[in-house]
């Protein structure tokens, strides 16, 4: 298995305070990183979700407090942002890739047992580094409105279908387009303003459509896996969520001894976005927790 190697990537944007890196995974994709904040702190490691980019953490990435006290990566998943996009099933379909680049960003970057935090796909792809690596590089979870199973319709809200070939994988340019932006919208019960809902649609659309089919149908069998995660656990969910209903992260919470179930009424998809102030100080002392438990 081929080590990662990292090397300098160009900035998102020239004036932001943050570090760009460029790590590869085994099988040689390469995935843009990007760090921001205390460089000695405890380590946050943001996933993102289908078709989105490391920029869906902005309100914590740039979080002055946050910054402060601890050492946040984020980064722009296999096939979307400013990452490497190779096409075919074999880099998209497979657990193990995605485990793979979680694991070669932890040891690359050097992040010391960071929390993992994940958000709506993501939670798949924390199943697929369980499954295959376990969890002692871990200090902790955050589930954020996110997938940990398919085995009860219950879990999925009534906007799920737009990840399909109605709206997110429509096969036309302009259903595609249109598709992408009822799928944005549909994960804001608070709506963003219009610059940050362009910036959203822009960097959605870096997500091709080769990608996002690679990304659907895949198993979701972590039950096992969570049962046996001996860690601290914080899920967090809107209860306006259209995507993910909330009896998925109530099935989260009850599957992981011992996890906290931290729901939020007013928010949809996104309460990150939607309730920054609330998420970034549950954030934070979740990572405090788990720093004096650990």
């Amino acid at each position: 298995m081929a080590t990662a190697k990292a090397q300098q990537a160009p900035a998102m944007v020239e004036t932001a305070a943050y570090t760009p890196r460029f790590v590869s995974s085994p099988d040689g994709v390469r995935l843009a990183t990007y760090e921001f904040g205390n460089p000695q702190g405890p380590a946050i490691l943001f996933l993102h979700g289908f078709a989105q980019a490391a920029l869906s953490w902005d309100r914590q990435l740039r979080n002055p407090e946050l910054s402060r006290e601890f050492r946040m990566v984020a980064i722009d998943l296999r096939g979307h942002g400013m990452s490497a996009k190779p096409e075919g099933d074999a880099f998209y379909k497979p657990g193990q890739v995605w485990a793979d680049d979680v694991r070669s960003v932890i040891a690359e970057l050097g992040l010391r047992r960071p929390v993992l935090v994940g958000w709506s796909y993501a939670g798949r792809i924390i199943g697929d580094y369980l499954t295959a690596h376990g969890a002692a590089a871990l200090a902790g979870i955050n589930y954020v409105d996110a997938s940990s199973s398919l085995g009860d319709p219950a879990f999925l809200g009534p906007d799920v279908g737009l990840l399909g070939p109605q709206a997110m994988l429509a096969p036309g340019v302009e259903g595609f387009i249109d598709g992408t932006i009822r799928f944005l919208r549909a994960c804001f019960a608070r709506q963003p303003e219009p610059a940050d809902f362009q910036t959203m649609l822009a960097f959605n659309m870096l997500a091709p459509h080769y990608v996002r089919s690679g990304l659907a149908g895949r198993p979701a069998r972590y039950e096992d896996v969570l049962k046996s995660l001996r860690l601290p656990v914080l899920v967090s969910h809107g209860e306006k969520d259209r995507i993910l209903a909330t009896p998925m992260a109530r099935f989260t919470a009850a599957t992981v001894p011992g996890a906290r179930l931290s729901l939020y009424p007013d928010s949809g998809h996104a309460p990150f976005w939607e309730e920054p102030d609330r998420y970034n100080h549950e954030l934070t002392e979740f990572v405090r927790q788990v720093q004096v438990t650990r």
